[in-house]
């Protein structure tokens, strides 16, 4: 069997033999060969990195230059306010004219720790920004902190030139800075920002968060057209009669939107610090004054209302009233009976005492209250004053406040009464937002159609043959009333220090607008016939405002003699019944 199996033993193929001189050269080529194909795999390698590299190279390029628009990083914060949040949105008027926004600004600071000679470089950054004080910011840049603000705000020009010092450790963060295209004009009602685009006054202030949280524009409903003619007036007349203030307020009767409002002096909102605190101060909502005769307004008003009274019926102003140690006179006395309109248009302070009399205190305070001029005005605005009334309220209280003394309100809040007046009785709080035309307020009533349309006719009679008559501009039918208040001073009234005004409505036919205008301390001259009361000064100032913004407003003039119109303003100023009144 060993043979059988040794004869059928498998084939196997016989490897060739090598020689030995052939052995070494083999091996040399297979390490070669290995060398090689490691070189190439690093080199594959090498320049897989190289491309990796070069592509987030680009990539960061790209976002620099292209998508970031060159700025630095955002790193700086507020120490208030943790990181800064610089976005806000516009305001405009309500025809869109931008009235705040934003600029994008470069703002300096520094890593103190960075900086190898702080006193050099505190005087080479003086040098470009010479506000700075060279040796605060010296102390600034040798604290051992890693960030303190150098400036905000820099202009372009200033960003250049510090980077041109090129000193180690200084930085830009990209800020936005709220500016005010319109300046002063609207200072009061926009009011202003602080560093840190917080609202600190105005409708920056009331609106701080729908401001920094809606980027859409808070459109208002002030026209900037209407504004600037307010204002340029104003500050005309305030230059001409030597006023230390003065106050304009026009607004829509039929909404209460306010279409303009200023008050002098005013502030620039992009460096409010730079201007005294009284120009900062605003008249028109937060100053409470005694409006004087135009109460009177109001006073006949409310007698008409409660029927105490016609425009029929005559009141004794043969003599002052005296009550106590005080006495009622009249500024320029007609010494006998004065029917209702004769006491309007005379402005009788002795007539309107006895018909408040008449109206009684309960009363009168009632529908004072309901006009909106016993609590602060309804505004958009932080900048509200509260009326300043008698306490207690006597009769010798019901008289003065019958007149317009001994009762001070805002000339925002006379504005908005006087409008409740001419539209039909019925009251609208003023507003800063437009209202829509399809949407117009309801209100609440407070007097009769009845009762406003005679005090429509009474205004228009007073410009036409009263205190009111330089008012008076062909065509737009205006009427209105005058006022002329001592101003009181440690408990008594300084003759030759007044706030005199004037309150006027166009078109008497229909209203649609009140204008309001007041000066502070007017000085008499040879212009106002030596005279600084309301219809001397703020009269023939509103009459020039409505001959300027009513074609603007769209209010187009009006044939006044025509019968018709004629009809509709007359009154009967003749007496038939004669009233001793309660007094």
């Amino acid at each position: 069997m060993k043979r059988i199996a040794a004869r059928f033993k498998p084939f196997a193929p016989r490897t060739p033999e090598i020689s030995l001189h052939e052995r070494p050269q083999l091996k040399l080529e297979g390490i070669v060969k290995q060398a090689l194909d490691t070189a190439r795999t690093r080199l594959m390698f090498s320049a897989g990195l190289f491309i990796l590299a070069f592509l987030a190279i680009g990539a960061r390029l790209v976002d620099v230059t292209m998508l970031r628009q060159g700025v630095e990083p955002r790193i700086a914060t507020s120490e208030q306010s943790g990181p800064l949040r610089m976005d806000r949105a516009d305001i405009t008027d309500r025809n869109g004219v931008l009235l705040a926004t934003n600029l994008e600004t470069a703002s300096l600071y520094a890593n103190p720790r960075q900086i190898a000679k702080p006193a050099e470089a505190a005087h080479q950054i003086a040098g470009v920004l010479p506000d700075l004080s060279a040796d605060e910011l010296t102390a600034h840049l040798s604290a051992h902190r890693t960030f303190v603000w150098v400036k905000r705000s820099l202009t372009p020009k200033q960003e250049y030139e510090i980077n041109r010092l090129g000193i180690p450790g200084l930085y830009f963060q990209r800020e936005e800075r709220r500016i005010y295209p319109q300046g002063a004009l609207v200072s009061h009602v926009v009011g202003f920002s602080d560093i840190d685009n917080k609202g600190l006054a105005g409708i920056e202030e009331s609106f701080d968060k729908r401001l920094r949280e809606d980027s859409t524009p808070l459109r208002l409903s002030l026209d900037i057209r209407v504004q600037h003619i307010l204002h340029e007036e104003l500050s005309q007349a305030m230059h001409d009669y030597a006023a230390t203030g003065a106050v304009g307020v026009v607004s829509d009767v039929r909404t209460g939107e306010v279409t303009a409002m200023v008050s002098l002096p005013d502030f620039d909102p992009n460096d409010p610090g730079n201007d005294p605190d009284d120009a900062r101060f605003n008249r028109a909502t937060l100053g409470v004054y005694e409006m004087g005769s135009t109460f009177k307004i109001f006073t006949t008003a409310m007698a008409l209302e409660s029927k105490v009274a016609t425009l029929d019926d005559t009141y004794d102003a043969s003599n002052p009233i005296h009550v106590a140690r005080f006495t009622i006179n009249d500024y320029h006395p007609q010494s006998r009976w004065l029917s209702v309109p004769e006491i309007f248009i005379y402005s009788s302070n002795i007539g309107a005492a006895k018909m408040a009399l008449d109206v009684g205190s309960e009363r009168q305070q009632a529908y004072l209250r309901r006009l909106g001029l016993l609590e602060p005005a309804h505004i958009q605005l932080p900048e509200v004053g509260t009326p300043q009334m008698p306490s207690p309220w006597r009769d010798l209280s019901t008289m003065t406040v019958g007149y317009g003394h001994g009762l001070s309100v805002s000339p925002l809040q006379l504005a908005s009464a006087v409008s409740t007046v001419m539209d039909n009785g019925v009251a609208h709080d003023p507003t800063l937002l437009p209202v829509s035309p399809d949407e117009r307020p309801q209100g609440h009533r407070v007097l009769s159609d009845s009762t406003s349309d005679a005090l429509r006719r009474l205004m228009r009679l007073n410009v036409v043959d009263g205190t009111g008559k330089k008012a008076e501009e062909a065509g737009y039918l205006v009427g209105g009333k005058t006022g002329t208040a001592e101003k009181s001073s440690n408990g008594s009234y300084n003759r030759k220090a007044l706030l005199s005004s004037f309150v006027a409505a166009f078109p008497m036919d229909e209203p649609r607008y009140v204008v309001l205008v007041m000066f502070d301390e007017p000085k008499a001259s040879a212009e106002t016939a030596g005279f600084a009361t309301g219809g001397w000064t703020a009269a023939p100032v509103a009459g020039r405002v409505i001959a300027r913004m009513a074609p603007i407003v769209g209010v187009s003039p009006i044939d006044e003699d025509a019968p018709e119109v004629q009809a509709q303003m007359a009154v009967d100023s003749g007496a038939r019944g004669r009233r001793l009144a309660s007094y």
